[in-house]
């Protein structure tokens, strides 16, 4: 699956991004994405040698202009069926949190904090103009 993700208006610098397991974004905490989508059972982060979830992508880099685009590939979800799709019956959604994800941390998200931003995730023939 590739990911491209596009944003404004968020904090200069680094934000953990990850795929969270509802494609649910009820603010304005968004805790109705639920945890990190992990339907494996791995632990966090990019680096950790037990992980990574499913959901662990690299981290969004932000400028000063609050602009930010992630460029991403992951192997770890699908959006065919199968255990790891992103299309299971409570869908799923992108999270963007207030700062970067260590990418080794199991506890918590990589220490990436408040969640700032969300996204549910669709099939691409669901976007008008696709």
């Amino acid at each position: 699956v590739h990911v491209d993700a596009k944003v404004a208006g968020i904090s200069a610098g680094q934000h953990g991004i990850h795929i969270h397991a509802a494609g649910s974004c009820v603010g304005p905490t968004f805790a109705s994405a639920g945890g990190h989508y992990n339907p494996l059972g791995d632990q966090h982060g990019l680096e950790n040698p037990n992980g990574p979830h499913a959901g662990d992508l690299p981290n969004l880099l932000v400028n000063t202009d609050a602009q930010g685009r992630l460029h991403a590939r992951t192997d770890r979800v699908t959006l065919s069926p199968g255990a790891t799709t992103l299309l299971d019956a409570d869908g799923s959604s992108f999270i963007i949190h207030a700062n970067p994800d260590d990418q080794v941390t199991d506890a918590g998200n990589g220490g990436s904090g408040a969640r700032i931003a969300c996204a549910v995730v669709v099939p691409v023939e669901a976007v008008p103009g696709a």
